[in-house]
């Protein structure tokens, strides 16, 4: 027999907006091959799913900060609580690299290497650890899962050995949730909220941070020419701060719930990030719902949009002026000359699920 192990360093559910734990929340209310979750305190429970919890108490943290007690031995005691004789076990990390090592170290010296089966889903983009520092790390985990291909080359050309086995699993957007408007329907749509319908309507969506790149889209926006800037707005979603900038409507920050009318209302997406992105959930959520997107051609973004082909990537993305022409480049022209061209069977929450089972699946074939 073989059961699965999830250890998240967030609750799940997630009670507030984060990327992996949505994809988490849909697939285990599906079909799904996960037996346990170690993770801290959620304020609902999934069902038909054995919890225990990592959240110390005060006396845990005592033993921590006085007695020399190793942090990551309160996860090692649950994930021990769990086993059983004549089991065998996939263990999943999400993201958290801290303690894998401790943990795996530990597990395998008192039940044997051969009672697991280490999986580590990895969200970001370039690799974690530098050349040299990685080895003990990649040779205790038995798979390493990344969001793109182009991630797993960036992994290839840093490290001189990677002794584990590497998989891809894109991320999805639930398609219930995240679809194409027609045209007349994105118009009635903005006329019953209260937007205009005659100008062409750029979205940025984010969490207000230095590396997604708003206050450097507010200056490129800022320097449009007025004649070519009259017919377009700019909204803002993610920040709670108010611009004093022709054209820019800032709307504060809006639950999960309500983001797919923003994107269905959208005409354009601005996917400027400063950073290497791992995926871009927001990114795919956009072409979902028939945005074209405009994005920074670095990290997993030009695999995401298939090097070009469901939309505009700015080769250098630190320099104003490449936004700034492609911004009025569109500004320019009509909307029939500007479609993202995305294929809407890829990236879905349904896919993402399968392939989940499917990576469980092949694990477990491994360990038998």
């Amino acid at each position: 027999m073989v059961k699965t192990i999830l250890i998240a360093n967030k609750s799940l559910p997630f009670s507030k907006i984060g990327s992996w734990t949505s994809m988490y929340d849909y697939y285990l209310q599906q079909e799904h091959y996960i037996d346990y979750i170690i993770c801290p305190k959620p304020q609902t429970k999934y069902k038909n799913i054995e919890y225990k919890f990592t959240d110390n108490n005060i006396f845990q943290k005592i033993k921590i900060k006085y007695f020399n007690y190793h942090k990551f031995n309160f996860i090692l005691k649950e994930i021990e609580d769990i086993i059983e004789p004549n089991t065998k076990y996939i263990v999943q990390f999400v993201d958290s690299f801290a303690g894998v090592n401790y943990i795996i170290k530990n597990l395998n010296k008192k039940y044997q290497k051969k009672t697991f089966y280490y999986q580590f889903f990895y969200h970001g983009f370039p690799p974690f650890y530098g050349n040299g520092e990685h080895e003990v790390f990649y040779n205790d985990i038995d798979e390493m899962i990344l969001l793109t291909q182009k991630s797993y080359k960036e992994h290839v050309r840093l490290y001189t050995n990677l002794p584990c086995k590497f998989s891809i699993l894109h991320n999805g957007v639930n398609t219930d949730l995240f679809f194409k408007f027609s045209q007349e329907q994105k118009l009635e749509l903005r006329q019953k909220e209260g937007f205009s319908i005659d100008k062409k309507i750029f979205l940025w969506l984010s969490q207000d941070r230095p590396k997604k790149g708003l206050d450097f889209i507010l200056n490129v926006w800022k320097k449009i020419d007025e004649e070519v800037l009259k017919d377009s707005e700019l909204w803002i979603i993610g920040s709670n701060r108010q611009f004093n900038i022709q054209g820019v409507k800032s709307l504060g920050r809006k639950p999960n719930k309500d983001l797919p009318k923003y994107y269905q209302m959208a005409d354009v997406y601005l996917f400027p990030t400063l950073c290497q992105e791992g995926f871009g959930l927001s990114l795919i959520e956009a072409l979902h719902c028939g945005c074209y997107p405009i994005a920074s051609k670095l990290g997993g973004v030009p695999e995401v949009l298939h090097n070009g082909k469901f939309g505009k990537l700015i080769e250098n993305p630190h320099f104003e002026f490449e936004w700034k022409e492609e911004i009025e480049r569109i500004m320019n022209s009509k909307i029939k000359d500007f479609q993202n061209n995305f294929d809407v069977k890829l990236y879905t929450l349904e896919n993402w699920s399968k392939q989940m089972n499917v990576l469980i699946n092949e694990a477990k074939k491994t360990i038998l």
